[in-house]
């Protein structure tokens, strides 16, 4: 395992994420039972577990000796393995459990505490977007590239923001800030996938990423693939890996000028 180079480890990951496509696609649209984990707001269902579950095993068969950190079975594995893989398997629950076609499932590996490969696979549309360090990002093998747009008034944001706990924390001036960001740019959406706004910032298909509240396993895989595909991804907590907001844009971008550079600033500082 501690061999393995990032862009077979990319390829290790793509094999995890793509063996509970069919799983997720069967399950689409069956409106699952729900049960919930933190609050209301933050549903769970029996395939987000048995979609992990699979990742775990084909990951422990590829790479003995790993760290996997899911977002629902926690970290498991050697303390020593070389490899520290972050696994969201249903990156989007509460749309895969309405039946809204937007979500996915992210894995990262990392070395060191750096991510060096990531996945993002999206089994609706069947569109896999994979990076490895230094080597590129690519969508179903395609090399891509994050351009777009390069100022705010010309651009697509993807952000939930504000959520519960924006709201909760801010009260008014969470609205305030979502005001500022709805009337600076030319579309705002809340699509409800961290991961799968990233892979759309690195494939150009969407500008602006905006997100608070995440967590390694929302994130490692997006911000290699905009960061490989030549776009910007900034943590917000000053770690990919820690908990936090993050900020990502394609590449080109007047960030500088843009209302997510005070926007963003300001949800720093809360």
């Amino acid at each position: 395992m501690d061999d393995m180079t990032p862009r077979e480890l990319a390829a290790v990951a793509a094999e995890a994420a793509r063996a509970v496509g069919d799983r997720l696609r069967a399950a689409f649209r069956s409106r699952p039972e729900i049960r919930t984990k933190r609050d209301f707001h933050d549903p769970v269902t029996e395939h987000d577990k048995a979609a992990e579950d699979d990742i775990r095993a084909l990951l422990a068969a590829r790479c003995p000796g790993g760290v996997v950190v899911g977002e629902e079975g926690g970290v498991q594995g050697s303390a020593g393995g070389g490899v520290r893989w972050y696994v969201d398997p249903i990156d989007g629950t509460a749309n895969f459990a309405a039946g809204l076609p937007f979500f996915c499932t992210s894995i990262a590996a990392t070395v060191a505490g750096a991510v060096v490969a990531g996945v993002v696979y999206d089994p609706l549309r069947d569109d896999e977007f994979s990076a490895w360090l230094g080597g590129g990002a690519r969508c179903n093998g395609e090399p891509i590239r994050s351009a777009g747009a390069t100022t705010d008034r010309e651009a697509m944001l993807l952000s939930g923001f504000p959520g519960p706990r924006d709201l909760a924390a801010e009260g008014e001036e969470a609205l305030r800030r979502f005001a500022r960001m709805v009337g600076a740019f030319a579309s705002t959406r809340r699509s409800g996938s961290a991961a799968l706004k990233l892979a759309h910032v690195a494939a150009g298909w969407s500008d602006v990423a905006y997100g608070t509240h995440v967590n390694a396993w929302d994130v490692a895989a997006g911000a290699l693939l905009v960061s490989e595909a030549g776009g910007r991804y900034l943590p917000l907590s000053g770690d990919i890996l820690a908990p936090g907001g993050y900020l990502a844009c394609v590449g080109g971008y007047d960030l500088d000028g843009s209302v997510m550079a005070e926007v963003a600033g300001a949800g720093r500082a809360s």
